[in-house]
């Protein structure tokens, strides 16, 4: 006994001890990646900031010290994510740096909003004035990545290589069949011809008025795409919708060469001999390459001013149980700390949401009403501000957009599921008792009765006449003409501008300038809110709710997640919802 016991004890003492030495190897990890992040890096002569086009594209980076593990631990490569707001940062900076020489672009499968590659694509047009040079190389360019390549003096591909142009296609997911299968009856109501982010739950295909609208903004996206291609590449835009009716990603490698696509066809190790020549070295180990990551570490010589002007950031869906979305009682807490704080002196709101809850879309409408009458308040669109996403938008002093973000769709859906067919399918019966003649209303276990339609649509109508007043107030527009182009019709920002939606064609750097110049500043620093989680937050996120969606988005797939992460709104939706169509597949 006395020997099974001394056993006993060594066992528990070892692993007390084991555990112990693994927490400190773990947390002196911690530090030294934590440390490692935080070091800056200094750029030295001759070098060339190589951005590369792969990952997603998201509206603002994170620190993300495990993106790795939980796919590697699955078999699976990690899904990178580029922060736009990096991206815009660096290069600028590699413009006023006088030891950047340019900026290579490597690869061609990043994926993004169309208005953020815009975005990007004015950067590099921007950087171009310096006079430095810019190149790119792919295996192969996804037609995306090739409009934001367009761009480079020179592009180089693989020379079994293909290059996607082919023009633009819009899919969305129908789960009417499905949701029949189940006994599971989607009941609508709704204002707008075009208000379409119910017809997956109630039709198997797109209506009339839906594929009227998305036909419409694809067509403005993809002449916008080809304008700037034909400007950059010199290829007439007849021409090029030439190319693109013959699906180039199948056309051999050199029709690309010939159709003048790309100037040259080389492997990926012939860019270190371009390299060297644009940057005037004798060695190719001279060619001094600064990733993305270093590049986010390279200071910048601009010194922090007294006066400020304030970024904040709206990003993906409101009140729509995201973890990265939009939860409005957090956004309206930012926008009032902004609103208090006396070094700033404009706003921008740099808005990237196809809407969400009416309840939290008014709710950041007051704060945001509040904030406007201190300061200059600004609205910067990215890919979407749509729905709910221009209900937060409409009020401020002046709207800018990319000619392809997507915006509008003012108009408004409940949706209450009728589960009686599933019911009856795993047999479960309902009974019960009431003390009025509506007390049982609303249920899931029925379908409406007449009068609670009747009910539930006067109820979204007003909502609707409210979200029309907002936007007629907000623009300084009669209420019947937003209702002309309202009915829940999505427009790009270029139809936005022409109808009033919108003020300028522009993007965020734009939107600062002006808000500066409404406030009659010259010398002023840009604060972005709220602000970036620090490491270790972001650490403990990882280990908390985060993982589930990190494991789920390595195993399926990103797309794949997103559809899933759909029908989970889709679950949680209470009230009535300001919501663009959702999850169309370009």
């Amino acid at each position: 006994m006395k020997q099974f016991l001394k056993f006993t004890l060594a066992t528990i003492v070892g692993i007390i001890i084991t555990s112990f030495l693994g927490m400190i190897i773990f947390f002196g990890i911690i530090g030294s990646i934590a440390a490692s992040s935080s070091k800056t890096v200094k750029t030295s002569p001759n070098s060339v900031y190589e951005l590369e086009l792969s990952g997603q594209l998201v509206e603002r980076s994170k620190d993300d010290p495990f993106s790795g593990i939980f796919a590697s631990s699955l078999g699976q490569s990690a899904i990178k994510s580029i922060g736009l707001d990096d991206v815009l940062s660096n290069i600028k900076k590699a413009k006023d740096d006088k030891n950047i020489l340019g900026i290579y672009l490597n690869g061609g499968s990043l994926s993004g909003g169309f208005a953020s590659f815009k975005e990007i694509r004015n950067a590099l047009e921007d950087f171009k004035t310096s006079g430095k040079f810019i190149v790119a190389y792919a295996d192969t360019y996804s037609q995306k990545n090739y409009y934001l390549s367009s761009v480079a003096d020179k592009i180089y591909l693989n020379p079994l290589g293909m290059v996607e142009l082919q023009g633009l296609a819009a899919n969305l997911t129908f789960f009417k069949n499905t949701l029949d299968k189940l006994g599971v009856e989607m009941q609508v109501v709704k204002v707008g011809t075009y208000k379409s982010a119910v017809e997956p739950y109630i039709q198997t295909s797109m209506s009339e008025a839906n594929k009227e609208q998305v036909t419409t903004f694809i067509t403005s996206i993809w002449n916008n795409m080809v304008n700037d291609i034909s400007d950059s590449r010199n290829i007439s835009k007849e021409e090029l919708n030439q190319i693109a009716d013959k699906m180039m990603t199948f056309q051999p490698t050199e029709l690309n060469i010939e159709k003048k696509l790309v100037d040259s066809l080389t492997y990926a190790d012939g860019m270190k001999d371009v390299l060297m020549k644009l940057t005037n070295v004798k060695d190719k180990k001279d060619v001094k390459l600064l990733s993305h990551g270093k590049m986010n570490k390279v200071s910048t010589s601009e010194k922090l001013k007294k006066d400020r002007v304030a970024v904040i950031y709206g990003v993906g869906g409101i009140d729509m149980g995201e973890r990265d979305g939009i939860t409005s009682k957090d956004l309206v807490e930012t926008i009032n700390k902004v609103k208090d704080e006396k070094s700033v002196k404009a706003v921008v709101f740099r808005i990237n949401s196809g809407g969400g809850s009416g309840y939290g879309s008014e709710q950041i409408w007051h704060a945001l009403t509040e904030l406007k009458k201190e300061k200059p308040l600004i609205v910067s669109m990215g890919d979407y501000a749509a729905s709910g996403g221009y209900y937060i938008a409409c009020l401020a002093d002046s709207i800018l957009a990319q000619p392809n973000t997507l915006t509008g769709s003012i108009g408004v859906f409940g949706t209450i599921p009728n589960i009686a067919g599933l019911n009856k399918k795993i047999g479960l019966t309902h009974d019960g008792v009431k003390t009025n003649k509506l007390s049982d209303a609303i249920s899931f276990n029925r379908p409406f009765s007449p009068e609670e339609r009747n009910l539930m649509q006067g109820y979204v109508d007003r909502f609707y006449e409210f979200f029309i007043k907002r936007c007629a107030d907000g623009r300084s527009m009669h209420a019947d003409s937003i209702k002309a182009i309202a009915e829940g019709r999505v427009w790009t920002g270029e139809d936005a501008k022409r109808l009033g939606l919108v003020d300028e064609l522009g993007g965020l750097s734009d939107a600062i300038k002006i808000a500066a110049n409404k406030a009659n500043l010259e010398d002023y620093s840009i604060k972005s809110y709220p602000e970036k989680e620090d490491f270790m937050t972001t650490l403990l996120k990882d280990f908390g709710g985060e993982t589930e969606a990190r494991i789920m988005k390595s195993t399926i797939g990103n797309e794949n997640y997103q559809l899933l992460k759909q029908i989970e709104q889709a679950k949680k939706m209470n009230g009535i919802y300001a919501l663009m169509p959702m999850s169309f597949s370009f």
